[in-house]
């Protein structure tokens, strides 16, 4: 792995931190360690959860290097919008909860990171955009989609057809964020929520989110189904068994994801 993207694991939890100065531009290279470092995380079994962090004090990260986009080359635009797409739909599919710690200006493909993270958490200073439309190009890393999923058309629309810059509050207000903190304080509650995830069954936990992203591409009866279906599967497993008999002995449970 390059040291553009570093990994570390702390018990349960994996730290990825984009450090790519000055900016943390993402690029073929980067896109693609992403997506090997999402699915490896997904096959090791204690990890229960991902915070996506930056290295620098100004940029969460400034999206894509426009250098890229120059020569108008369609061949550069075809394959740089698979590499966002596979790199942020993998860690969209992430087996346990991802955590964007959101501390700078996150643009462009910057903040389709954050949007393909499970829930984002932003400094009070930060600011963030979709401006793709004012150099000719539109979001093409899910920003289109998951932006509406998160906020509704309006707000989609504001931000991308208008070119609206949010700020950290208004983002709180519209739902573009889960959390807004205090200046340097993003991964200390990162990490807390991380903490709170170990806290539950990562077993549980992987098919609770399978439902809630369900209904992005099911209609909501099949996701009633499917619902009932992953509660009975549960019961195949030994952290179900583990989980249930904690509670009633009134200790702290042991998960073994398995």
């Amino acid at each position: 792995m390059s040291d553009q993207l570093i990994v570390e694991k702390q018990g349960h939890i994996a730290v990825i931190t984009m450090n790519n100065p000055p900016a943390n531009t993402w690029t073929e290279a980067t896109l693609k360690e992403l997506a090997v470092i999402v699915k490896e995380l997904n096959d090791d079994m204690d990890i229960f959860s991902l915070v996506l962090k930056s290295s620098s004090e100004k940029f969460f990260s400034a999206g894509a290097d426009l250098n890229l986009f120059a020569d108008s080359d369609r061949s550069v635009a075809r394959d740089m919008a698979r590499y966002f797409g596979e790199a942020f739909e993998t860690l969209s599919q992430f087996r346990g909860v991802s955590i964007a710690a959101m501390n700078g200006w996150a643009m462009g493909g910057g903040l389709e990171v954050a949007l393909a993270c499970d829930i984002r958490i932003a400094e009070e200073q930060v600011q963030m955009a979709l401006p793709e439309a004012k150099v000719g190009l539109l979001p093409c890393a899910g920003g289109t989609q998951n932006l509406t999923m998160l906020v509704g058309e309006g707000w989609t629309k504001k931000m991308i057809l208008c070119g609206e810059r949010v700020k950290a509050a208004k983002a709180l207000e519209i739902g573009l964020v889960e959390e807004v903190v205090a200046k340097g304080e993003c991964v200390n509650r990162a990490m807390e929520m991380a903490e709170q995830v170990a806290e539950q069954s990562p077993m549980a936990v992987a098919a609770c989110k399978q439902l809630i992203q369900s209904n992005r591409t099911r209609a909501w009866d099949q996701g009633y189904i499917l619902e009932r279906e992953l509660f009975v599967d549960l019961f195949h497993s030994e952290d179900q068994k583990e989980g249930v008999n904690a509670f009633l002995g009134k200790r702290k449970a042991e998960w073994k994801n398995r």
